[in-house]
């Protein structure tokens, strides 16, 4: 599978997902732990670097006390205020 060519999109998914833990107090060892995906690419989805599945969206969503629909939707508004 290709990568996305939406870099905005991804680093607005990545920027939603710190926020996201920062708000609930979680490191990223904790969010790491609670979806049981490694710290190191917690911080590459972060940053922008890495695009996750959506099964690891689901899990993250979960995981950072969200439904997937609500976190895309968070995603969402973020993308289009930098896209203005």
């Amino acid at each position: 599978m290709r990568p996305s060519r939406n870099q905005s999109l991804i680093e607005a998914l990545g920027v939603e997902i710190k926020v996201r833990r920062l708000e609930l107090g979680l490191s990223q060892e904790d969010l790491a732990g609670r979806c049981e995906l490694d710290r190191p690419y917690i911080t590459l989805i972060e940053s922008g670097r890495k695009q996750p599945t959506i099964s690891v969206l689901h899990r993250l969503a979960g995981a950072l006390e969200l439904s997937l629909a609500e976190m895309c939707g968070r995603v969402e508004v973020r993308y289009q205020a930098t896209a203005t």
